[in-house]
């Protein structure tokens, strides 16, 4: 026997992100990944990771020249005879024999026995033999050392860190073929109304652009998901039940958005709540009506569908889950004064568009939730208090930074 939809009364904003935690804590034992070097651009590092060679790997000359020994070059000018050339790559060199040179390239092993380089630049009078020796050098000069870089067993990168072109770079350079590193939480995205349509289309009187659908898939790789389904329904229920059948086959958690008020056409609490959905209120302005549920062990979040309510709503209850699963670092919040003075509507939580300045934050548009362009013009929400109506100019406020792309 299917389970009727259950009633939540007005949750405050502390407990219904407790709930959603509760709901996504499967995502945080996901299993690291193991990637090709390579590919693994933009991925969250999950362990420390160690040098497993010294890097140079051995002695090898820093300028194009002539490999000596420095004893040899103390009185110059001086000539020398050349024993042979040695280039980057060509094996292991002969001995170095006192009062002789190797032509030598950028790269190549030094001899053993020679200690220096001479640049091409500070001798004259070559010839496939001998060179002349015009400046001498002191042991050590132009020579790179082994592990003069980077010692084995040395951090290269640490846990946490979003790989960019500089760590692969290095990973490369020590021989790191692979790196383990977080596994992105699999989000699929739904969402719902007739009048819907994609951008680039031409609308019929009475439709929209989804914007929901984009907003959303790129809130979640922001916060380093990985968007595996965009889709839209109408409100059809067998259309709705038949892509969230598909979204749960694929992803580790579904955003719905729409369908979670009081109209007549409310699909989705039409279809998730015989499935045991919980739909309420939470005290808070924009964002108060949610929905959540478990539909083939996968968690569904079910936001307003308001634009800006939808992008609030993945803001404070969604964010800081998706970014632990990732490995990345929470989003503090952060404390700042108001440049001019705010009124609040009094009974809810208000999260309010805002900009922060060189002077502090400034309000950028009311509470309303159909407000866009003022979400485009933030860069942060201000979190007001249900209690509070009036705050003068310079009075500290809370406020939430937006999620941003790095």
């Amino acid at each position: 026997m299917k389970e009727a939809a259950t009633a939540v009364s007005a949750r405050s904003v502390e407990d219904h992100r407790a709930h959603v935690s509760g709901l996504l804590a499967a995502l945080h034992t996901l299993a690291p990944t193991e990637l090709p070097v390579v590919e693994s651009l933009g991925s969250i590092v999950a362990t420390d990771i160690n040098s497993p060679v010294d890097l140079p790997l051995f002695r090898n000359s820093q300028m194009d020249g002539y490999a000596v020994d420095a004893q040899s070059v103390r009185t110059v000018p001086v000539t020398l005879t050349v024993r042979g050339v040695l280039a980057a790559g060509s094996g292991k060199p002969p001995k170095h024999l006192a009062g002789s040179a190797f032509r030598i390239m950028t790269g190549a092993p030094i001899p053993e026995g020679a200690d220096a380089v001479i640049p091409v630049e500070d001798t004259t009078n070559h010839s496939e033999h001998t060179v002349t020796i015009e400046r001498g050098r002191t042991a050590g000069e132009y020579v790179r050392e082994r592990g003069s870089d980077i010692t084995a067993g040395m951090l290269l990168v640490r846990s946490g860190t979003r790989l960019e072109p500089r760590h692969i770079a290095a990973l490369a350079a020590v021989g790191a073929a692979t790196v383990t590193v977080y596994t992105p939480p699999r989000v699929a995205i739904i969402t719902t109304g007739a009048e819907l349509k994609s951008a680039g289309t031409q609308l019929e009187p009475g439709e929209i652009y989804d914007s929901n659908g984009p907003a959303l898939a790129t809130l979640a790789r922001a916060n380093g998901a990985d968007v595996v389904s965009v889709a839209r329904s109408t409100d059809d229920p067998d259309m709705f039940r038949e892509l969230l059948s598909y979204a749960t086959s694929v992803a580790d958690l579904v955003f719905t958005s729409g369908g979670v008020s009081m109209g007549d056409f409310e699909v989705v609490k039409e279809t998730l709540g015989p499935l045991g959905a919980q739909f309420g209120h939470v005290a808070m302005q924009p964002g108060g009506p949610q929905g959540t549920a478990v539909v083939n062990e996968v968690p569904i979040l079910s936001f307003p569908g308001n634009p800006v309510s939808t992008m609030i709503s993945f803001e404070v209850f969604a964010r800081g889950d998706i970014r632990h699963a990732a490995g990345l670092p929470s989003i503090a919040p952060q404390r700042h004064a108001l440049t001019t003075p705010l009124r609040s509507i009094p009974g809810k939580r208000q999260f309010l568009r805002a900009r922060r300045t060189n002077d502090g934050v400034e309000l950028v548009s009311g509470a309303g939730s159909h407000l866009v362009a003022a979400m485009a013009w933030a860069d942060a929400l201000l979190d007001i208090a249900a209690d509070v109506t009036e705050l003068d100019a310079g009075t500290l406020v809370d406020v939430i930074p937006l999620s941003t792309w790095y």
